[in-house]
């Protein structure tokens, strides 16, 4: 693979301007609806691959996870147009101040340039991550699993053809810098091997790696060419990629998600959180894995669990908490204390969302201000940590770490800044 070209993309994706962007963007979309049928049959391969045991719409987490459905794909186009109708997140100024000497001094947002992500089974996260690299002027490269490999191929192919057929852009370059560029019989173009009849080629600034090991490699190891990698995925996925990466790394997917029922807590809110965070879709990291429940309220464990009872596996052994089920199959554990439910999830957390339920406003309170997690929930179901739920469009993925990004990583998380400093000849003592 070589990066070069992809690097070099990025610098002239930085210059188009937001109108060209979501232009774009919006063809996408209608192309999504009108290629509905290619897209489904590339998916069905990619079904029928699965072995055995694992078919069927009720067989496996991993089958819902790789489906596309007619409606899942309007989903998409949905989200895709939603993504170009926000504001541009770049260019933003986020402080701004004169010096006493003069200087002026502005913090401003700009693309991070090449973005890579790391997936699993899911063939709706290439639309999603180009979308949101797209929009905020990053290139990107994707590197998804073997599983979802016919989909990967047409997603990508879809957005290449709609590139291809979009005219090379000319970015005005008119109060920007021109060093990645050059003027040439008066128009802009790139000077590299990016250059298709001597204009810049879009598809570019969009990759994907075939599903290998190999693969994985090179995009780590990509120093000086990829500025950060995400990766989307279960903990094997993750740890893997924050041990081996020798580029920058944001941490995201895996969710350890708990729910705590308090002695305070609405019976009938609590059937409603539980059955959404725990049956909307148990493949996904917002899922519901650990039901804590207070002492006092023991005897109200068979009418929280009967809207899921027969359809989950409860379990109570103290060995299985701390797992990211992500199937029909439900930890269960009765507290005594408010404190004993911070001690357990500060021990068995991931940091991505956690809830409680309660009608007591100090206890509440107090869980908000002592959980440790991206996403902390009063009274609703973590099924809400999403990108979109939150009105951000879409997302890469849900951060779990402190540093950078926490939560979904939107449009605002695609962008890093730099600083621009104007003077008039002052110098520094």
């Amino acid at each position: 693979m070589d990066f070069r070209q992809i690097k070099e993309a990025s610098r002239a994706l930085a210059l188009l301007d937001d109108a060209q962007r979501n232009d774009i963007l919006f063809r996408i979309a209608d192309r999504i609806e009108s290629s509905q049928e290619q897209l489904l049959a590339a998916n069905a391969i990619d079904l029928q691959t699965l072995e055995l045991p694992l078919k069927g719409a009720g067989g496996s987490p991993l089958y819902d996870r790789l489906l596309l459905t007619k409606e899942r794909i309007a989903g998409i186009a949905a989200d895709i147009r939603n993504v170009a109708s926000l504001p541009s997140p770049l260019g933003i100024i986020t402080k701004e101040r004169t010096l006493a000497n003069g200087l002026y001094l502005r913090r401003i947002s700009v693309p991070f340039g090449v973005i890579g992500v790391i997936f699993e089974a899911r063939p709706n996260v290439c639309f999603d991550v180009f979308a949101l690299c797209f929009k905020s002027g990053n290139a990107c490269i994707l590197k998804g699993s073997r599983n979802a490999q016919h989909s990967n191929e047409a997603i990508v192919a879809l957005i290449h053809e709609v590139l291809r057929e979009t005219d090379p852009p000319q970015p005005s370059l008119k109060g920007r810098e021109s060093s990645p560029s050059q003027k040439v019989n008066g128009q802009w173009s790139m000077v590299n091997d990016s250059m298709v009849n001597g204009q810049w080629s879009m598809v570019n600034a969009l990759t994907l790696l075939p599903p290998t090991h190999e693969a994985t490699a090179e995009l780590l190891d990509a120093v000086g060419y990829v500025d950060l990698v995400i990766p989307r995925g279960g903990r094997k996925l993750i740890d893997f990629v924050r041990d081996n990466a020798r580029v920058p790394v944001i941490e995201t997917g895996a969710g350890v998600v708990h729910a705590y029922f308090d002695k305070d807590g609405d019976l009938e809110k609590g059937q409603r959180i539980i059955k959404n965070a725990k049956m909307r879709r148990v493949s996904v990291c917002n899922a519901l894995d650990c039901l804590l429940v207070h002492r006092d309220r023991a005897a109200d464990i068979p009418a929280l669990l009967a809207p899921i009872e027969g359809r989950v596996e409860v379990i109570t052994d103290e060995a299985a908490m701390g797992t990211e089920w992500m199937d029909y199959k439900l930890s269960l554990k009765v507290v005594d204390s408010l404190d004993d439910v911070l001690a357990h999830i500060a021990r068995y957390g991931s940091g991505h969302s956690e809830c409680i339920i309660t009608e007591n406003e100090q206890t509440a309170r107090r869980f908000q201000q002592m959980v440790d997690a991206a996403c902390v929930y009063v009274n609703a179901p973590t099924s809400f940590t999403d990108g979109a739920q939150f009105g951000l469009g879409a997302e890469i993925g849900i951060s779990t770490q402190k540093l950078g990004p926490r939560g979904p990583m939107a449009l605002e998380e695609m962008t890093t800044y730099k600083w621009l400093i104007n003077g008039n000849g002052q110098t520094r003592d």
